[in-house]
């Protein structure tokens, strides 16, 4: 059972500090985080690849599944898989949904899910003044209409963010 919480926890803080999808999320394997400059290599949409950076949270998070949870679960067809179900094979995206979903009831804050992770994480990285092409790259969308949306970022602000970015356009 600690085994099952810590792999939630890392979960949890690595969705919210990455923005990452639960596609994508399952699809980590352990070489895939690089603890030296806390960051994760994930394989997006159309088998694009990107890395992301991570927080301390997070990397705390990882180190504790890693270290206490991760072992007890492992098993031989899963060796590379970062996150395990109790059987010990790679998690799959529908437990992670269940899994948030859970958290949130046992949190006794309103139900979300992890798109609601993805969207206060694009969300975050704005206001702490993250540009919103860099948010655009790291989410790995394609288009910045995609971005804005995910943000509830409003057509002003967005002029408002470009003008100072390109102060002459």
């Amino acid at each position: 059972q600690q085994a099952i919480e810590l792999r939630d926890a890392a979960m949890l803080e690595l969705l919210y500090a990455t923005g990452m999808r639960v596609a994508e999320l399952v699809g980590l394997d352990v070489p895939d985080v690089v603890f030296s400059n806390r960051t994760v290599k994930v394989t997006g949409k159309g088998n694009k690849q990107r890395v992301m950076p991570f927080g301390a949270p997070a990397q705390k998070a990882i180190l504790r599944w890693l270290d206490d949870g991760r072992p007890l679960l492992v098993g031989e067809q899963s060796a590379a898989a970062l996150f395990l179900g109790r059987q010990g094979k790679r998690i799959d995206q529908r437990m992670v949904r269940r899994v948030v979903h859970a958290c949130a009831r046992d949190a006794g804050v309103p139900d979300i899910s992890p798109h609601a992770l993805r969207h206060s994480a694009a969300t975050h990285m704005l206001d702490g003044g993250a540009d919103l092409r860099e948010v655009q790259e790291l989410l790995g969308h394609s288009s910045l209409k995609t971005t804005q949306r995910y943000t509830h970022v409003s057509i002003e602000q967005l002029k408002a963010r470009y003008g100072q970015a390109f102060p002459r356009a």
